[in-house]
């Protein structure tokens, strides 16, 4: 299915009535894909365990950010500029939300997140670690977190001076969250399989496995 969806994409953007957005909308449900600079870019379907990770960080945002004006999402259709030429659509995993004008009524997220959380699968570090991270810096957007399943690492990224700075947290930290006032989450119940290390090692920056 993936395949001749990017086929058909294919055969029709060089049409002068080609709209990436359209294009883009109207992919077969169940194609995992998202739309960088108007051109859409296939990706692999994430696995259990990527889920697993996704769903743990998520659920401590969402215990923090009840009742409060910050709002936290999964897999949702992120447009970051809605006026670019070249338009570019992503899904990340989480995203942080404090605008409510920025979630429109289908659902959609446009304008600049204030956190974003991607997590590593084999076929996408490049994508994350570098495509995104650019773009994300450029946006604007003010933390983004890079979770590294493999080694039980997450690297959180501050915006300081239009330029991320790395802040890396081993199995055992607890993140004080840069953007949101108070809350920590902790990596423990994120990674519960992890090898077991020292607390005073998970907690000083630069932790690696």
């Amino acid at each position: 299915m993936e395949a001749r969806a990017y086929d058909r994409y294919n055969r029709k953007k060089h049409s002068a009535q080609y709209d990436p957005i359209e294009a883009y909308c109207n992919l077969p449900e169940g194609v995992n894909a998202e739309l960088i600079d108007g051109e859409i870019v296939m990706l692999a379907k994430p696995t259990f365990f990527h889920q697993q990770i996704s769903l743990r960080i998520a659920a401590q945002f969402d215990n923090y950010l009840r009742g409060k004006q910050c709002d936290v999402a999964q897999d949702v259709n992120v447009r970051l500029d809605e006026n670019a030429r070249k338009p570019t659509v992503f899904g990340p995993d989480i995203v942080i939300v404090c605008d409510p004008s920025k979630i429109r009524p289908n659902g959609w997220v446009v304008g600049v997140p204030d956190l974003i959380v991607e997590i590593l699968s084999p076929s996408n570090q490049g994508h994350d670690r570098i495509t995104k991270f650019d773009l994300y810096m450029r946006a604007g957007v003010r933390e983004y977190w890079i979770v590294d399943p493999e080694h039980y690492i997450v690297d959180v990224y501050i915006l300081e001076n239009g330029q991320y700075v790395n802040h890396p947290y081993g199995s055992n930290a607890k993140i004080t969250v840069t953007v949101l006032d108070g809350c920590v989450i902790d990596l423990s119940d994120v990674f519960p399989d992890a090898p077991q290390r020292g607390v005073e090692e998970d907690e000083e920056e630069g932790v690696e496995d």
